[in-house]
Formats: structure tokens, C-alpha cells, sequence
């Protein structure tokens, strides 16, 4: 089985959103490399590490974007 190791807090609240959101993107194109490179029977648990990190992705997103509403 595939095992990943996926916090709910991709980073600390210390890290610049910037810095926070170009991590997790590196996380998404990892988790999709590892999916492609996936054995059929380990795919499923591939996929959703990719789907953690995409949704971990979107959450940076959106904190950058809070933090550059605010700013303007």
C-alpha cells in the first residue's frame, strides 16, 4: 500500500505566505510524480496523497490572496 505522511499544516505560521504557497506547489508536482510512478495496486493511495497536496496547495492560495486583500 502507498503511505504518505501529509500533515494538516503544511508549514509553520512563521513562513512568508509566498515561501508557504511555492512549497506546497513543489508538494503538488511531487505528489503527482509519485502518482505517475505508481504500481497499479499502489494508485489509489497515490492519488489521494496528490489530492491532499492539492487541497493543501489551494489552502496557501487562499491565505496569499486574504494577505494581499488586506494589503490593498
Amino acid at each position: 500500500m502507498f503511505a504518505t505522511s501529509l500533515s494538516t499544516s503544511l508549514v509553520p505560521r512563521s513562513v512568508d505566505p509566498v515561501e508557504a504557497w511555492i512549497m506546497a506547489e513543489e508538494l503538488v508536482r511531487e505528489r503527482w510524480a509519485e502518482y505517475r510512478a505508481a504500481r497499479l495496486d499502489d494508485r489509489p493511495g497515490a492519488f489521494a496523497a496528490y489530492h491532499a497536496a492539492l487541497d493543501a496547495e489551494e489552502a496557501a492560495a487562499r491565505e496569499l490572496a486574504s494577505m494581499a486583500l488586506a494589503a490593498a
